[in-house]
């Protein structure tokens, strides 16, 4: 198919034309596509679910594979532990609700979160203190440079914050690994993981470290979610956005001495270097929620019903019905622009900007 519209694959609502679209439902065709697209030398643009996807209004002049593999099994390990393993193209909160039905915990944390299952270990995609490292033991992807199948173990995917080895590999500018199945690790019973996260304790009435029972934690997470507007919801524009748009930055110890007391800070495991809270100094810099750009003519104000901050969570970049790309990206740039005047500090993107940048 050709000239087939990528706002239509991604959450935010925006993006140009595609100048190839393949819709690959199986591994052999989603391995033949990637294979063709390369072996032509063709731009290549892997779309799962959309949700970490920022693609410019000039499109995509390539190739562009759409990832709707499904399917997921479930095998009792020796040691009392369960593994599911996980089609690329599967919804991931399908994934988080399956695997509850099954009696198994470990996922309920990330509960919500759009997109697809292939998605997870490229970004370490987390919430609520859990991330997908924690449970992931393989991925297999197709390596495009080697041209097989590899399988990749929880150590060598180097998992960092919102990062791995996956998503630092490149050949000719776009992955280098497409992600064909991922296998989690998780427990048998009904009580979750430890919950890591504060704001999720006090709404469970638990304290930090203890466990709840994992549907409790996937209901209070999907109510947070959507308190926040980051549950995709039809008829909420907060949800039109590629979720928290910018990363929490991970700074050396000595930039963030001159930040008042009061400005939260993380432990991470690099020496030396604390991770800060993106929300707290986008609010402090005087960005509220709903913030859109005075008119240029061009409709970038919240009045004019294109793009803006979202009414709920800071982070959240929306669309409000009919915003192009380099609306988002306008809000965005002046988001960063203003915490760096405010702080010296500057925030980074969490989605891939496709040909279009801040």
């Amino acid at each position: 198919m050709t000239s087939v519209p990528l706002a239509s694959l991604t959450t935010s609502r925006v993006g140009g034309p595609a100048r190839r679209y393949i819709n690959a439902e199986t591994e052999d065709e989603l391995i033949g596509a990637v294979r063709a697209a390369d072996e032509a030398k063709e731009p290549l643009l892997i779309v799962g679910g959309g949700s970490n996807l920022l693609i410019s209004d000039s499109g995509f002049g390539g190739a562009v594979v759409h990832v709707a593999t499904h399917g997921l099994e479930m095998s009792e390990g020796a040691d009392g532990t369960v593994t599911a393993h996980v089609q690329a193209g599967h919804p991931w909160d399908d994934v988080v609700a399956q695997t509850l039905r099954e009696g198994c915990s470990g996922l309920e944390a990330l509960s919500g979160i759009p997109g697809l299952a292939g998605a997870t270990p490229v970004q370490n995609v987390g919430a609520y203190g859990a991330d997908v490292s924690h449970s992931i033991s393989a991925v297999r992807v197709w390596d495009r440079q080697d041209r097989n199948i590899v399988t990749f173990t929880n150590e060598d995917l180097q998992f960092g914050y919102r990062d791995s080895l996956l998503k630092r590999s490149t050949v000719n500018g776009s992955p280098r690994y497409v992600v064909l199945t991922v296998d989690f690790v998780l427990s048998r019973g009904m009580d979750s993981a430890p919950v890591r996260y504060a704001e999720l304790a006090r709404a469970l009435g638990v304290e930090v470290g203890e466990r709840a029972a994992a549907e409790d934690v996937r209901r209070e997470v999907l109510s947070l979610r959507a308190g926040k507007g980051m549950v995709l919801n039809p008829g909420d524009p907060d949800t039109y956005s590629t979720g928290s748009f910018f990363t929490n930055p991970v700074v050396p110890e000595e930039a963030a001495a001159h930040l008042p007391p009061e400005a939260p800070r993380y432990p991470v495991a690099q020496p030396g270097m604390v991770k800060l809270s993106a929300a707290w100094l986008i609010d402090r810099s005087g960005f509220p929620k709903g913030f859109g750009l005075p008119s240029t003519g061009q409709g970038f104000d919240l009045a004019g019903g294109r793009a803006s901050l979202s009414t709920k969570h800071t982070l959240a970049v929306t669309n409000r019905g009919n915003a192009t790309a380099e609306d988002l990206l306008a809000i965005a740039r002046a988001v960063a622009d203003g915490v760096e005047d405010a702080f010296g500090i500057r925030l980074h993107p969490e989605p891939l900007l496709i040909n279009c940048s801040l």
